[in-house]
């Protein structure tokens, strides 16, 4: 049984070492972690709700998800085809196709939370 139970923390170091990877070494990341960062600070400020901070969590993991299928694709791709290959070429445009779809969903999640939220923060101060 000590073998199992070596090879899941093995796993766990492996997917470790890919996150490290996907945040350090892939710009879309970063940029997606920062906004992350960002409305992590907004729903604080703004009391999200238990459910809201669900939808957020969601589209937060999901997006990065999303970056992370995308860049194992990219450079799987690379390795198999260095050479332009239309067929990886459409592999490639519909993987970021998908992270970008998944973006477009978490910003409107992420309007439907925050507008009305700021909408009031603002005729609060305006009064």
């Amino acid at each position: 049984m000590g073998g199992f139970w070596k090879k899941r923390a093995k796993s766990f170091v492996y997917a470790w070492k890919g996150i490290r990877t996907l945040f350090g070494s892939e710009a879309n990341a970063k940029v997606h972690l920062g906004a992350a960062l960002l409305v992590v600070i907004a729903g604080f400020l703004l009391r999200l709700s238990p459910a809201e901070w669900c939808a957020i969590i969601i589209c937060i993991g999901g997006v990065f998800m999303a970056e992370g299928f995308n860049t194992a694709l990219e450079k799987v791709c690379d390795k198999v085809s260095p050479e332009k290959n239309p067929l990886i070429g459409a592999a490639k445009d519909v993987a970021a196709g998908a992270v970008l779809l998944f973006v477009i969903a978490a910003v409107a999640v992420g309007l439907i939370i925050f507008l009305p939220k700021f909408m009031d923060a603002v005729s609060v101060l305006r009064n």
